[in-house]
C-alpha cells in the first residue's frame, strides 16, 4: 500500500485515516452489497430503521423454527387431527410473513412481532422444548427493540447536530 491511502503506510493517526482526511471509497461491490443491505431493510422509502431491520433479521430466522415446530407437532402426533400441528405452524408463519411485509409500513410490523412472540411462548403448551426456544427468541426479540431503538435515537440526535 502507498502513502496517503487509507488504511495505508502513511497513516498519521492509526485509525485507520490518512493524513489528509480522505472520504471512505467503497468498492464497487462493497458499495453493490451496501445498497442491497439497506433496500432489504427498508431504506429506500424514508429514515432508515435500525430497530426495522433487526426485527426483520429476528422474525426471518424465527419463520424457519416456526415451520420446524408444526412439524414437528405434526409428527409426534401431539394433536388430533395430526395435521393441526401443520396448520398452527403454518398459520404463525403466515402471521410472520405479513409481520414481514408490513416492518416498512410503520409499528404494525413490530406489534405483530410481539404477537408473534407471544404466541411462539403459547405453543409451549403442547410443546414444552418450544418454550425454550420461545424464551431465547423473545430474549433476542427484546434485545433487537432495545438496542435498534437506541441507535435509531443516537443516530437521530447526531443527523441533529450536523
Amino acid at each position: 500500500m502507498s502513502a496517503g491511502v487509507p488504511g495505508g503506510l502513511g497513516d498519521h493517526s492509526g485509525d485507520g485515516r490518512s493524513g489528509d482526511d480522505e472520504e471512505l471509497k467503497l468498492s464497487p461491490s462493497e458499495t453493490m452489497a451496501h445498497n442491497s443491505a439497506m433496500r432489504i431493510a427498508g431504506a429506500r422509502k424514508g429514515k432508515q430503521s435500525t430497530q426495522r431491520a433487526l426485527a426483520s433479521i429476528v422474525l426471518g430466522f424465527e419463520l424457519i423454527i416456526v415451520v420446524l415446530i408444526g412439524l414437528t407437532l405434526f409428527g409426534l402426533g401431539t394433536l388430533e387431527p395430526r395435521e393441526l400441528g401443520l396448520y398452527l405452524g403454518g398459520g404463525l408463519a403466515v402471521i410472520i410473513v405479513v409481520a414481514l411485509a408490513l416492518m416498512r409500513r410503520g409499528r404494525i410490523g413490530i406489534v405483530l412481532g410481539w404477537v408473534v412472540h407471544g404466541l411462539m411462548l403459547a405453543t409451549g403448551f403442547l410443546l414444552p422444548m418450544a418454550v425454550v426456544v420461545g424464551l431465547l427468541f423473545t430474549a433476542l426479540w427484546i434485545y433487537c427493540m432495545v438496542k435498534g431503538a437506541q441507535i435509531d435515537r443516537d443516530r437521530e440526535a447526531w443527523l441533529a447536530g450536523h
